[in-house]
Formats: structure tokens, sequence, C-alpha cells
């Protein structure tokens, strides 16, 4: 018998928007060049591997080119895959030991909550010329935290807009580059877009991790710990986030859209 593997739309209440993610539950723990083949194979921004570790689970996330350090939308669509497949009763958390450290899940009515670290921009300052440049609209603020580049532009029609040269993009040193405006859209706060090719994604639907970092700087900005961000890319996303000290939590819902299995299985 092959190795299930559940696909998952992730920060969406509905299929096909939201950011997909696939979810490979396994009994043991498995080897590292064939999880990045699966992932390869999936070849979406994210697949979570996970298997059971005394009373939580090890979980690590592939892009098609990379293990990554820490993930959002892979880690609610793994924690969805656990209620609804019967793996945790409903009204359980889920734990999960990454190399982000312990991350938690917990349901709150149709919404799940994650307990991530939070990863506030620092005072240095982005190379603004390089980014107006990629990007191809003026740049108010940038700065960096230990992943990404957060780069503040004037209107969310700028951040909708956004057509960057990726090759640019992908010679800034860092993960992945987060662009982001206060929104004009009522019941949002903030949008954004991710953009991330120097780890295999020219631009990720929806980033939880990035919302570690869009955080605590609207919260910062606007003066106020819980915020609505709206994820503006061509299947957008939900987040609801709150933050709390030097942690965040992140708002979102999720769907299953397939469920397969691999039919070689083998390390």
């Amino acid at each position: 018998m092959g190795q299930k593997i559940v696909q998952v739309d992730a920060f969406t209440d509905r299929p096909f928007a939201g950011n997909p993610a696939a979810v490979c539950l396994t009994a043991a723990p498995r080897d590292e060049r064939w999880m990045q083949d699966v992932a390869r194979e999936m070849n979406l921004s994210e697949t979570a591997f996970l298997h059971p570790e005394g009373d939580s689970y090890r979980l690590r996330w592939f892009t098609p080119t990379v293990e990554v350090d820490l993930c959002g939308h892979a880690t609610l669509a793994t924690a969805h895959v656990l209620w609804e497949e019967g793996h945790l009763p409903r009204d359980s958390p889920a734990r999960f030991q990454t190399r982000s450290g312990q991350l938690t899940a917990r349901r709150v009515g149709s919404w799940i909550e994650l307990d991530f670290p939070a990863k506030p921009i620092g005072s240095a300052s982005g190379p603004i010329d390089d980014l107006a440049r990629a990007l191809k609209v003026p740049v108010r603020a940038a700065a960096f935290n230990a992943f990404d580049c957060l780069v503040e532009v004037d209107s969310e029609a700028e951040v909708r807009s956004l057509t960057p040269d990726i090759a640019q993009l992908a010679a800034i040193p860092v993960r992945g580059v987060i662009v982001t405006a206060r929104a004009s859209m009522a019941g949002f706060d903030f949008v954004s877009r991710f953009f991330a090719p120097r780890v295999g994604i020219d631009e990720d639907p929806v980033c939880g991790s990035a919302h570690c970092a869009l955080a605590p700087y609207w919260a910062d900005r606007l003066g106020k710990p819980e915020l609505v961000g709206y994820q503006a890319s061509a299947r957008g996303g939900v987040v609801r986030v709150r933050v709390d000290g030097d942690r965040v939590y992140l708002g979102g819902q999720a769907v299953i859209v397939l469920r397969g299995e691999l039919t070689d299985s083998s390390d």
C-alpha cells in the first residue's frame, strides 16, 4: 500500500483559493532525499511531512527545491488534516516540533489559530533603490528580519498591480520579499504579497510566516494588536493576526481538495 498524501487549500474557506499545501503523515521519519523528491513532484509552494513524536508530531516543510525553517500555511493545512482525518480529536490542540521550536494549532469555531514566533522587522534599512527597480514601484520603507525583507509601498492598488522583475528580486539576499500597504478595502487593515524566488517560489499565494513580520509591523503602525490581513495574490487569502509579546497568533481556514496515494513510497 502506498503512502497517503492530502492536498489542502489554506487561508481560505473555499476550494481553489488560498494557498495549496500537500500533507504527508508517515508512521516514522523518512529519508530527506525522498521528502525533497516528493515535494518536487507535488510542485506546490510547500509540502509538509510529519510523524508522531512523543505526545506531539515532528513537522518539516519542503518547497520544490529546499527545506525551510518556518511555514504557516502548510502548518495550518497539517493541523486541518489531523482533525479532519481523525488523527486528533477536534477539541485537542495540535502540537508540532519544528526547526522553529514548538508550534501549536487549535480550533476556534470554524477557524484555526496558529501560535507562532513573532519575527519583527529590524532597524537596518533594506536596499531601497534595488527593490524599487525590481518591484517597479516607489518604495516608502524597507527593512529586514531573520528571514525576509519587508517593503512598504504607497497603496493597496500598487500592491495588487505589482509585476516585479523576478530575477532582480532573486538577487536580494533574503528568503523572500514581503510587499505591503495599508488596506483601502473595508474589513481589512493591511494587504500584502510575498515573492521568494531564491527558494523556488516566484510568488507564494498566502504566506503565513510572512505575517509573523507583518503582524508586529502593522500593530505598531496602526496602534492595535489584532488585525486582519489580505494577501492579494491571484488566489487571495485572509489571515487574522494577533500580537502578544514575542508570539504572533495567525488565524485562518482550510479546505481539503484532494486525497491521494504515492505509488512508490520507497526511500
